[in-house]
């Protein structure tokens, strides 16, 4: 018992290293580093991996909750998530060029000043026209296939369940592929 009682400790302390860092956020999986709202942490986009409860709220796999810059939040002591620091400096964001097709109609989440939270589903089977996205961060919350088109080039490749990854500007179309549907949590960028 004591052993398992300094671990948890340790953990607090210690929390684990960044799942994902770069100019625009840090994202960190079990643990809350920006909770208690420091200077350097900005907004912050909680996404529930499973059950958990945060600040009194209960939320299940693919709930989102923002949290504005400065406000504090009691992390959860048990359970499954992510907690997406928005860096207050981060780069800013180039308009896409004219002409470009836009983002599909995704379920928005929340809408900031400086970024959109998206809820993207897709059936087996279904096949989005030519779209564009921003830079992004990308969460997927389904095992499946996705194929999709980039300047003429396809690609198909497996969404992998709670795989975070920071995307580039693109233009591309997609189609699920698999035999699950699509559910991804998208945080874009806007310019």
């Amino acid at each position: 018992m004591l052993l398992s009682l300094a671990l948890f400790l340790f953990a607090q302390i210690h929390p684990a290293n960044p799942l994902l860092e770069n100019d625009f956020v840090q994202v960190s999986r079990n643990s809350a580093p920006c909770a208690a709202a420091a200077p350097s942490c900005g907004e912050r986009v909680f996404l529930a991996l499973g059950p958990v409860e945060v600040s009194g709220k209960q939320m299940e796999r693919g709930d989102v909750r923002v949290f504005k810059a400065g406000e504090r939040y009691s992390a959860p002591t048990s359970g499954e998530y992510l907690e997406v620091s928005i860096k207050p400096t981060h780069p800013k964001v180039i308009a896409p060029s004219a002409g470009t097709p836009p983002a599909p109609d995704n379920k928005v989440l929340y809408a900031g000043k400086d970024f959109t939270v998206f809820e993207e589903k897709m059936k087996v089977g279904e096949k989005s026209e030519p779209h564009s996205h921003n830079q992004r961060v990308a969460i997927f919350l389904n095992r499946t296939m996705v194929q999709q088109w980039t300047e003429g080039k396809s690609e198909t490749r497996e969404l992998v369940p709670d795989f975070v990854s920071f995307r580039p500007a693109v233009v591309h179309a997609s189609k699920d592929v698999g035999e699950i549907p699509i559910h991804n949590i998208l945080i874009e960028f806007k310019p």
